[in-house]
């Protein structure tokens, strides 16, 4: 079988990182934002309105730097407008949303993270914060300070969120044990745990859904 060829444009490689529904969103966010979505193969007079409202490598350096570099604005548009569909509506009624905002968030970490989303009275977004960081296979989750921090928002609900690097999305006895020892500790200062979600490549674990909660 012959292997697939690499993607060479920046929106043949813009395709492949977000997949068609985010691809048709990036479109959509980035028109809004006043940036160019044509590939960036060609210097061109068009491609230059891009790159001088958004200062990066040079047009003369590496074509897989810059689209690379367009790649992370791209991802940066998107998690800003999915933060703000998660403010605007109480996420329960938008599972996709915190999906998508969660995979995007994760993809490509080599390392384990601990996310949480912090809601208020209706359950919209006040802030998502990565709150710990670990090695390849583990993090380090201190429950004093997610309440701590929880209050200093002033927070009514949590939606927690760490990833797999492993590419492995099955919850460990370890991951039930923390989420329910954080559960305990947020109910004492009336703070509801409405999720956890384990994110591996592209698929985003629900513990609410499978009855972990």
């Amino acid at each position: 079988m012959r292997p697939e060829r690499e993607p060479r444009s920046f929106s043949e490689r813009r395709s492949r990182y977000f997949g068609e529904r985010h691809e048709r969103r990036f479109v959509d966010v980035a028109c809004r934002a006043g940036l160019r979505t044509d590939h960036v193969d060609h210097d061109d007079r068009k491609s230059s309105r891009y790159l001088c409202q958004n200062p990066g490598p040079s047009r003369s350096g590496n074509r897989d730097a810059l689209v690379s570099y367009k790649l992370a604005v791209a991802r940066e548009l998107l998690l800003r407008d999915l933060a703000e569909r998660m403010k605007a509506e109480p996420v329960l009624s938008a599972p996709g949303t915190v999906r998508d905002w969660l995979r995007l968030h994760c993809a490509d970490l080599e390392h384990e993270v601990f996310i949480i989303l912090l809601l208020d009275s209706q359950n919209r977004l006040i802030e998502a914060r990565e709150l710990f960081r670990g090695t390849l296979s583990q993090t380090s989750v201190y429950p004093r300070e997610v309440v701590k921090y929880t209050l200093a928002r002033n927070a009514a609900a949590v939606v927690f969120a760490h990833n797999h690097p492993s590419g492995v999305a099955q919850p460990s006895q370890a991951d039930e044990i923390l989420t329910r020892n954080l559960k305990e500790a947020l109910s004492l200062v009336d703070v509801k745990v409405l999720d956890h979600f384990i994110v591996a490549g592209t698929q985003a674990i629900s513990f609410a859904e499978r009855g972990l909660l």
